[in-house]
Order: C-alpha cells, then structure tokens, then sequence
C-alpha cells in the first residue's frame, strides 16, 4: 500500500495567541516538525491550510492546498489532502499540525492495521483519534457527501464507511508512551512539551 500524508494545520489558537503551525519547537516550527516526521514514514505529504492563512517556510517537495471553504473544520480539510492525493497513493495518514513526538513506526502501525477496511483510527482513552488515522483515498466520496449535507462529524463517516478501531494494546509495540498522540491545545501543554523535548535531547 502507497501511503501518502496529510497534515492539517488549523488556524489561529486562542488558547495558545498565535497559530500552533508558528509555533518554535527544539530548533524548528511546530508544524515544519511535524511534516518533518510523517516524512519519515508516508511520501508525499500536503499540507493542508485555511484560504488566507499564512505558514512557514516547508521543504520545497511538501504540497499545500487550501479549504474550499474556510470553518467547516477538519472534515473540509480532509477532503482537500485526499484530493490532492488523488492518484499518488493508496492510503493517507492524517495528522494535526501541534503532535510534536509523533512517531513515524506509530503511522506505520496504523497503516498496517487498516487491512479490508476504509479507514483505521484509534480508539484510545475512550477517545477517538481522527486526526491520528488512515484513510484510505476512495473514502473521499463518502467525505464530500457529508460534506455537501453539512455533516461534519467524524463520527458519522466512521458509520458509514468500514471502519477499523485500533486499540492502544495494538499500538504499544510502535509507541509505548503513545506520545503520538499527544497534542499541544494549551500554553501549559505547550511549554509541558518543550522541557520534554530538551530533556529527551540531552
């Protein structure tokens, strides 16, 4: 299976003062981080941004598209990686921008699980993780029709497509702390993160 990438960024935090994708981060920006690891496991990868909204600098081989429409949430930007993926992959593994210990072995295991099924997203915590998943390409039919509904709940296209839930037993091997899964929606997030990320570096 061909597995491309898709990294959504958002756009401005309230909680945090400025769009996480700006944010610095161990010598780099938050979101240059983050395509840097997926990288690592998925080719290409796009990055996916609201009409207006401005990012850093990226590798010259990163792809960015933007929203059709701006506040539709992470549905509407599913929608455009998956079709700007169309015909270069398989699978896409759909990532926020703010996981900073993504792990590249953790898409892997992910994209190893999705077997027959759409789509394969943990289920982790008593959380659903979609923004930590693998979508198959041909789920975007089902996306746009949510979408031209105004569904947009991730929730209703795990029940209509096969969906495969993975749980955190099935993941360990690749991640054991499960820091993948780990987003920054807070300053104290964020600042909790970089002290781990110095003293992992010592």
């Amino acid at each position: 299976m061909k597995l491309a990438g898709i990294v959504l960024c958002g756009g401005q935090s309230s909680r945090m003062g400025q769009a996480k994708a700006w944010l610095p981060f161990a010598g780099e920006t938050l979101l240059g981080r983050v395509v840097r690891l997926l990288h690592s496991a998925a080719s290409p990868v796009v990055v996916v941004a609201a009409p207006s909204q401005d990012l850093p600098p990226l590798p010259g081989d990163v792809r960015v598209v933007r929203d059709a429409e701006s506040g539709r949430g992470p549905l509407q930007g599913v929608a455009a990686g998956l079709e700007a993926l169309l015909g270069q992959a398989d699978a896409a593994y759909v990532s926020s921008c703010d996981v900073p210990f993504l792990q590249p072995a953790f898409v892997t295991r992910i994209a190893a699980l999705v077997g027959a099924h759409q789509i394969a997203a943990p289920d982790v915590g008593g959380f659903r993780h979609p923004l930590a998943a693998v979508y198959r390409l041909d789920v975007l039919d089902a996306v746009r029709r949510l979408l031209a509904d105004n569904q947009l709940r991730f929730g209703l296209l795990f029940d209509c497509v096969p969906t495969r839930f993975v749980r955190a037993e099935e993941l360990l091997g690749a991640d054991p702390d499960l820091r993948s899964l780990r987003n920054l929606n807070t300053p104290e997030d964020y600042a909790a993160a970089l002290r781990e990320a110095e003293m992992l570096a010592d």
